[in-house]
């Protein structure tokens, strides 16, 4: 499967956003990661419908969409209406993740879910016959910058493993504390979708370059 660079723009400057997601595109990447954060599942706040829908008028990258908020199905229309390719989950906001999953295809965009560190890879079982993409996170959610837990590539391994049973293609993404440093360690285990923020966003051009020469030998 294609090794793909989603930048994380919550590390982006928000005065230069559309020059710097330019320059990670030019690069190579091909997803922009958004993080969506509601100050309940998670401490943090941050983007809502308006950036994703200002964004996706001046951008054909794909726009890979996370949403860190309780109850997400509230806003699965909103989001894709703005223009999200995909719209990932956490398991662990939703009363009925099944239910949002078919709320999330009936709008047009590929469902993804994805889980915290402390939660048992076990619970995605259930939904590989249902998603398009399943996010590791190897920090827990809610800041950028965080250190990469190491825990966290045995995680990637065995849900590789998982997604390798069920012989579905099932893009395996990873955010969190991932950079030039150690993204092979992660794609070794697994991964193609690699998240980077503050790894690509201190120096857009130069670090997306640099990324995407390290996954284009894994391709």
């Amino acid at each position: 499967m294609e090794k793909i660079l989603a930048p994380s723009i919550l590390a982006a400057d928000i005065m230069r956003l559309g020059e710097q997601i330019e320059a990670v595109k030019n690069a190579g990447a091909k997803y922009l990661h958004i993080d969506v954060m509601d100050g309940m599942f998670v401490p943090a706040l941050s983007y809502g419908m308006c950036v994703v829908e200002s964004i996706r008028k001046s951008c054909d990258m794909v726009l890979d969409v996370h949403l860190m908020i309780v109850e997400p199905g509230r806003h699965v229309e909103a989001f894709a209406k703005a223009g999200a390719d995909i719209i990932t989950i956490h398991l662990e906001a939703c009363a009925d993740a099944h239910e949002v999953i078919r709320q999330i295809h009936s709008c047009g965009c590929k469902a993804g879910v994805s889980i915290k560190p402390g939660t048992p890879i076990e619970v995605l079982e259930e939904y590989l016959d249902e998603v398009e993409l399943i996010l590791i996170m190897s920090v827990e959610p809610g800041f950028g910058g965080q250190k990469y837990i190491p825990e966290s590539t045995e995680r990637i391994r065995q849900t590789a493993e998982l997604i390798r049973k069920s012989g579905r293609e099932i893009e395996l993404e990873v955010d969190g504390g991932v950079g030039a440093g150690n993204v092979e360690l992660v794609l070794e285990a697994g991964a193609n979708v690699i998240v980077a923020g503050s790894a690509v966003f201190k120096d857009p051009a130069k670090n997306a370059a640099e990324m995407m020469s390290i996954l284009k030998k894994w391709d």
